[in-house]
């Protein structure tokens, strides 16, 4: 996500890394450039006049002037002006202190409410809690149906009642949720081409009629500035309480992030990264800037490894680590636990100093997980569990059996031998180490 604004700003700092001190003359030069960034990225002309008015006006200070390293202290102002323009701090759902809490989903046509509204009702259920889907747009083709099958496949119930006035099925799915226990009920409201009165009427009624806790207006990332005025006319008819930007995975130059919130006024709530039902995510401000000047996002590294990693399994891989009997099926389960945080490539943009540059010339072969588990899916139980077995023959065997070529298999053994040769080593180092303490109580 952000790659384009991401090159481009990181290129645009670039010119303050190499000067020992700086001019006022170079710090012009400079916001020039992070001007351009911000425009060409799709930011709209006056938040990105407002944004470098603030970083010029700190750059020229003393923080700056004075400063040894004076680079460091504009990527530091950068940094905190983009966390101020993205909303400072994450903002959270808000959640009715008399259940059900009512998320009313809105936006246009094609943005993604149907499928953000499954996926946000399965963020919650994780946690916890009991969340109801409720198909209030009849106007779609197929849009009930749509809901019907995302629901069945996130484990979620779907209250729906035909072709019915959206207002009334959104009052009596609220009386069905609090008959049934529910405590949070997702509305998904029809969306049109545009924006026109009677969509907004519509949701207007609706509105009135249930008085939602959250209303979450789903926004398309890749419609750039068209988002900005989008946000601004939901809002102004509407009083949005917050923000969902789909698509950021596709080819977005991230100009709706850093401006919708500062024409709305409203916060950015969630960030859908993907197709799957399970790639949303909160959105963070500070963490989001980190990864936009390429300083990376540990952050939520951390917290997808401990969403994807199985703590039953890591501790079973650290007892056979220890003891040195790691075989190519444990290789094989830490491999689809990566495979559950996401995309390598996406991985790779939360790590410090991946920035977009970085990254397009890392050239990371997605294919390259699903290769290794065709190999050793392609291996026998007593393959797997004794390598050393595996002879030229079978080597043979298994590349036709997986679709690959020898030379693929043979490279898998070579990091194969290498992590093992590796884990012994550390395993040697620790005992070793335990006998050096335990020698003064020896003598």
């Amino acid at each position: 996500m952000f790659s384009s604004l991401s090159e481009k700003l990181n290129k645009a700092l670039g010119k303050f890394r190499n000067k020992g001190k700086l001019t006022e003359a170079d710090i012009k030069e400079g916001m020039r450039e992070i001007k351009l960034a911000l425009l060409e990225a799709d930011v709209s002309f006056k938040v990105t006049k407002d944004f470098v008015k603030e970083v010029s006006e700190r750059a020229v200070g003393a923080e700056v002037m004075e400063s040894l390293v004076p680079s460091q202290q504009i990527v530091k102002i950068v940094n905190e002006e983009l966390i101020k323009l993205m909303g400072s701090t994450q903002s959270k759902l808000q959640i009715a202190s008399n259940p059900p809490t009512i998320i009313m989903m809105c936006g246009l046509q094609g943005a993604g409410k149907t499928t953000h509204s499954a996926k946000l009702a399965s963020l919650y259920k994780k946690q916890g809690k009991n969340p109801l889907l409720v198909a209030c747009d009849i106007y779609r083709p197929a849009a009930i149906k749509q809901l019907q099958v995302v629901g069945e496949q996130t484990g979620i119930p779907v209250f729906e009642m035909g072709n019915t006035s959206p207002v009334k099925i959104a009052k009596e799915a609220i009386d069905y949720a609090k008959r049934k226990g529910y405590d949070m009920v997702f509305l998904d409201t029809a969306g049109r081409l545009h924006v026109d009165e009677v969509l907004m009427a519509e949701l207007s009624d609706i509105k009135k009629t249930v008085n939602p806790t959250e209303i979450l207006l789903v926004v398309d990332a890749m419609l750039g500035q068209d988002a900005v005025n989008v946000s601004k006319s939901f809002n102004d008819l509407l009083d949005i309480t917050g923000v969902i930007l789909t698509k950021l995975d596709g080819d977005t130059r991230g100009g709706a992030a850093l401006s919708v919130r500062h024409v709305t006024g409203k916060p950015i709530k969630f960030v859908g990264t993907g197709e799957k039902l399970d790639t949303i995510e909160p959105f963070h401000p500070d963490r989001m800037a980190s990864r936009i000047l390429g300083m990376g996002d540990v952050l939520s590294l951390i917290e997808k490894a401990e969403q994807a990693i199985d703590e039953k399994k890591a501790a079973e891989l650290e007892k056979k680590l220890r003891e040195n009997t790691f075989t190519l099926s444990d290789y094989l389960d830490q491999l689809r636990q990566l495979k559950n945080m996401g995309s390598l490539e996406s991985i790779m943009a939360m790590m410090p100093g991946m920035n977009a540059g970085a990254l397009k010339d890392a050239k990371i072969d997605e294919n390259a997980l699903a290769k290794t588990e065709a190999i050793i899916l392609s291996m026998t139980q007593k393959e797997r569990d004794k390598p050393d077995i595996i002879n030229g023959s079978r080597r043979k065997r298994i590349a036709k059996g997986s679709g690959t070529s020898v030379e693929e298999v043979n490279r898998l053994m070579k990091q194969y031998e290498q992590m093992n040769k590796m884990f012994k080593q550390l395993s040697n180092m620790g005992k070793k180490g335990k006998k050096k303490m335990k020698m003064p109580f020896g003598f």
